[in-house]
């Protein structure tokens, strides 16, 4: 029977990355020291969220790949023998960023990369200021644990990102996430938003017949400009098995560290008694290519 440990580190920033760096490299320590094989941050994870504004100040965030971020979670991948699935602000050229998660495999090499494919541009969350779409398409990373069908944070809305990832062969779709609740939403808003978030990509595992791993930050930052009372970032982390079942899942209020064991067999069975990529009438879904059906 083929298992694996995961370790999900729900963390709060500060404005201190180098804290911020140091508190990742405990947590890390922590559920590797556990037995986790493969660790997941959540997006972002050097900083506070710094598109709450349109700042260009905020471009000196961003990094190159390969760099100083690259270079010091690929040395903790090696120090604990782990898959390390990172969340980065990459800086590809001058003027030309990307959101770019960054997997590690055990000796500390890049395994693969993935640039976030959709951008959103919300109040409070302007990402379209700071990010390109990713170019690299929906590609699954392999690992010496498995495939890895990695996305980030907004794509997680999007079945056929999900989809795609799983016809090229990913064993566990992972989505690193920051998302959370302005303050003058009612208690009744804040729930469907939380729900919604986390029904979607329960969905997603079903459809897929995949474990899903989600890990989003938590505790509130404040906005900058002032124009809103910040964000509380939602926390509830959490790892669903292929029907969907939630295996684990942190509160939304505390730092959190989950270890959870997943089954990396059981989406054989499951795709078995639900063969939906068999069923599949793909000679008709051409239309799915256009923005809208008139």
């Amino acid at each position: 029977m083929r298992k694996i440990k995961v370790g999900l580190i729900q963390q709060a920033n500060t404005e201190d990355v180098q804290s911020n760096l140091e508190k990742l490299s405990l947590n890390i320590a922590d559920v590797t020291d556990k037995g986790a094989e493969l660790v997941v941050l959540q997006e972002l994870h050097n900083s506070l969220y710094f598109c709450q504004t349109e700042n260009t100040a905020n471009f000196d965030l961003a990094e190159p790949i390969p760099g100083p971020s690259t270079d010091f979670f690929g040395r903790l991948a090696a120090r604990h023998g782990i898959v390390l699935v990172a969340s980065l602000f990459e800086k590809r050229a001058a003027g030309l960023y990307h959101n770019t998660a960054v997997v590690f495999d055990k000796d500390g090499s890049m395994a693969g990369k993935y640039r976030k494919m959709h951008i959103p541009d919300d109040p409070a969350y302007y990402e379209k200021f700071y990010f390109t779409p990713g170019d690299l398409g929906f590609r699954p990373v392999r690992t010496s644990i498995g495939v890895l069908g990695v996305q980030v944070c907004w794509d997680q809305w999007y079945p056929e990102g999900a989809r795609l990832m799983a016809l090229q062969g990913a064993e566990i779709l992972i989505y690193p996430t920051a998302i959370g609740w302005e303050s003058t939403d009612t208690d009744e808003e804040k729930s469907r938003q939380l729900n919604a978030w986390i029904t979607v990509q329960r969905g997603h595992a079903v459809a897929n017949g995949l474990p899903v791993v989600a890990v989003n930050r938590v505790g509130h930052e404040a906005d900058p400009s002032h124009q809103t009372n910040g964000i509380s970032f939602w926390g509830n982390s959490f790892v669903a098995g292929p029907q969907g079942e939630l295996l684990a899942q942190a509160g939304n209020r505390e730092e959190e560290n989950l270890l959870v064991e997943i089954d990396m067999e059981r989406s054989e069975n499951v795709r078995r008694w639900w063969p939906f990529l068999r069923d599949r009438r793909i000679e008709t879904f051409g239309d799915l290519t256009r923005r809208f059906i008139d």
